[in-house]
């Protein structure tokens, strides 16, 4: 019971600790979004439109109040799950976001399994052949995929695998309702251009680390108690190593939020990404303000996961 009840208490105190950093991430992108000589008012009435028009305007969005009161009733709105409305469309901000969601975390939750999939394993053979040809070969490999950018390897996918040799369709999300051929069809270029770099990232650290641990005393003694090298490498090395390989995996989630944008603009794919792109290119200051505020506490979350993971994957961790 005592185990329980300390998991539960350290749940939420994480979960506490994450409400300033959220508070924090609220005001940044609330003061961030209006910072700049864009007046969004301005913007909605249009080239043409008289002065009068444009007071009128930002009178109805409530720009014409003092910023303070502008992000209290902003705030009070998110939290009753009102993240406004579209400038542009007009429609509610949680309505857009819920339209684009799926297709985001889709590609995002296949993209990290695709990495951990083919890095774990890649990363444990590296370290556990350090110094081979095979090592020198992961990293080699790891260090270029690592170089490119996400949009340059996407378009090097689609010029091999759907202009070349004609296997892949060049864009589109089918979801996988519409089946499941067409969808893993659709997603696997977005899925393998935006993994390759996470691919890289992980293997890399999951080789470090290996290493690390295969050169402690308990391993030696395994082996010389002579269990098989492949039960030392999975059953003892890779447990021992997997805290620093869940940390990467959570700090990676970080930057594949912003590589989603990327991916999803080059494959045309009807996400959250592209809707962040439209709103900035347009200024519609609320669908950037509940997307980033959506991905932030998306991150915090994976983080809070990972925290969690720790107690698991070393019962030395205490809560």
């Amino acid at each position: 019971m005592k185990h329980g009840s300390g998991m539960v208490s350290y749940i939420v105190k994480r979960l506490l600790s994450t409400i300033p950093v959220m508070l924090v991430v609220a005001v940044t992108v609330f003061l961030l979004v209006r910072i700049g000589n864009s007046d969004p008012a301005a913007v909605i009435a249009g080239d043409y439109a008289g002065q009068e028009r444009v007071e009128q305007i930002r009178t109805q969005l409530g720009l014409d109040e003092p910023i303070v009161r502008q992000f209290i009733i902003w705030i009070s709105g998110v939290l009753r799950g009102d993240l406004g409305t579209s400038i542009f469309s007009g429609l509610p901000v949680s309505r857009l976001i819920s339209q684009r969601v799926i297709p985001t975390f889709t590609l995002a939750v296949l993209t990290m399994g695709f990495a951990i999939l083919f890095a774990v394993p890649l990363g444990s053979i590296a370290g556990w052949k350090a110094g081979s040809w095979i090592d020198k070969l992961v990293m080699i490999v790891s260090v270029f995929a690592f170089s490119f950018p996400v949009f340059l390897i996407g378009y090097i996918l689609v010029y091999v695998f759907s202009l070349n040799m004609d296997l892949l369709p060049v864009q589109g999300y089918k979801s996988i309702s519409e089946g499941l051929g067409p969808f893993l069809s659709h997603i696997a270029l977005p899925v393998m251009a935006l993994g390759s770099v996470y691919v890289a990232l992980i293997a890399r650290m999951t080789r470090a680390s290996m290493i690390q641990v295969l050169r402690e005393d308990y391993i030696r003694t395994a082996r010389a108690k002579g269990l098989a090298s492949g039960k030392v490498v999975i059953i003892h090395a890779l447990k021992n190593a997997a805290i620093p390989i869940a940390t990467v995996i959570g700090v990676g989630f970080a930057g594949l939020i912003g590589g989603v944008v990327v991916t999803e603009t080059v494959f045309n794919i009807p996400g959250l990404g592209r809707l962040t792109a439209t709103a900035i290119v347009n200024k519609d200051y609320p669908v950037i303000q509940g997307v980033v505020l959506l991905f932030a506490a998306t991150y915090v979350l994976v983080n809070l996961v990972i925290d969690i993971s720790y107690t698991f994957l070393d019962p030395r961790i205490k809560y």
